[in-house]
């Protein structure tokens, strides 16, 4: 049975105008965690030249490609002409990725194979999870 899913996908990064940049982004999600998914960018596409990877819920995702979804430190909304935008808040600023919505609809109903919407809590290991916690706290 399939755990993990990764796809690669092309991402447009908006800099100051007109100046767009394509880079390759690696999606990836795992029934481990299985509320979050993962975008990674590679080092060449980042301020600090080392590979920057950002977690946010699947469910932000899955809603951003219809509508505006987000008010933190991630934002997904619809751009048209079959691309999402997804807006990264950082202290550094911010970074603007376009991207294929239909690549993201695929990866995302790849994920719902692994762990299918609305069961997610069935897959929690909780004791994992509480063990973690507790070892931070001493």
């Amino acid at each position: 049975m399939i755990t993990v899913i990764e796809q690669a996908v092309e991402a447009r990064l908006v800099a100051t105008a007109p100046k767009v940049e394509t880079v390759p982004v690696t999606l990836r999600y795992d029934r481990s965690d299985p509320f979050a998914l993962r975008m990674s960018f590679p080092a060449p596409a980042t301020l600090e030249g080392i590979e920057v990877s950002w977690t946010f819920a699947r469910d932000l995702l899955t809603a951003g490609l219809d509508r505006a979804a987000g008010h933190g430190d991630v934002r997904v909304r619809p751009y048209g002409g079959g691309r999402t935008v997804v807006e990264f808040h950082a202290p550094e600023g911010v970074a603007i990725v376009l991207m294929d919505t239909a690549e993201l609809r695929r990866f995302l109903d790849r994920s719902c194979t692994v762990v299918p919407p609305g069961m997610e809590h069935l897959y929690l290991d909780m004791d994992h999870s509480l063990a973690e916690l507790m070892r931070g706290s001493c």
